[in-house]
């Protein structure tokens, strides 16, 4: 608590005063006057507690210290709740907004059912159809895979026939393909190329056969991935009998149901 008291001023000796004071004067003797500032009368005496004004109006301050801190915390206590209020607004504008985008997400699930049913009913009108479409493509499929090991075998033996040296005669000609339910065998010897089939020819002549050169004539015709000799026999009437194993690769499938850009 604070106490602020003011002393009132006290006049000014007059220099009559101050020669009454000091008794009889002194025939042609003046005694001097002393002023003393008016500043001088506020200032504060040596001691005097804190708050003390000199010369002003009275006044007392009986409020208590915890008044003032009370009001202090109940100013922060509002800034406080202002701003709870704030962050609550705040929460509660953005849940409206996340609701109302959540109605209208709902609306559009909604739109694109019906949409989804409506197709749905209306493919139930060419079931018939659908079907029939399945079965074809089924058939197509089937041909495609019966078809996919298919060799046009009666050019390739009237072209290995043409490769035989003079004097050899076909007699007979063994095919083993490739079937389109199982994988064709391949050989073991890593000089020998993938095939898809194996043709043994045998041939009749005269007079000992040039088998080597009927192999290079064979090696030449379209389709052809190796070829080796077999035996030379002669029978009782001088008549030779010789035989060549040829593989054929895949440029010999006819393709002729493949589809494009498969």
């Amino acid at each position: 608590m604070s106490i602020t008291i003011r002393r009132p001023v006290e006049p000014q000796d007059s220099p009559e005063s101050e020669e009454k004071a000091s008794g009889a004067k002194t025939p042609g003797q003046r005694k001097p006057i002393s002023k003393k500032p008016k500043s001088a009368l506020r200032q504060p005496q040596a001691g005097a507690g804190e708050g003390l004004v000199v010369g002003g109006d009275p006044r007392v301050d009986l409020l208590p210290p915890e008044v003032r801190s009370a009001r202090r915390n109940a100013r922060t206590r509002r800034g406080f709740a202002w701003g709870v209020l704030a962050v609550f607004l705040v929460v509660v504008m953005a849940s409206g907004g996340a609701f109302g985008l959540n109605i209208v997400a709902q609306g559009q699930l909604l739109v694109a059912q019906a949409r989804t049913n409506e197709l749905l009913s209306e493919q139930q009108k060419y079931t018939e159809v659908r079907n029939i479409q399945n079965q074809v493509d089924v058939a197509v499929a089937a041909k495609q895979v019966g078809a996919s090991t298919e060799v046009a075998w009666q050019p390739f033996i009237a072209a290995v026939g043409s490769a035989e040296p003079p004097g050899l005669r076909m007699k007979s000609v063994t095919i083993d393909s490739a079937s389109p339910i199982a994988v064709y065998q391949q050989s073991t010897d890593p000089l020998q190329g993938p095939r898809i089939a194996t043709v043994t020819v045998v041939a009749l002549s005269n007079t000992f056969p040039d088998v080597p050169g009927w192999l290079r004539a064979v090696l030449q015709v379209r389709g052809v991935v190796d070829a080796t000799a077999g035996t030379v026999n002669r029978d009782d009437g001088g008549v030779y009998t010789s035989s060549i194993t040829i593989h054929v690769g895949e440029a010999l499938f006819t393709k002729r149901f493949e589809t494009k850009g498969q």
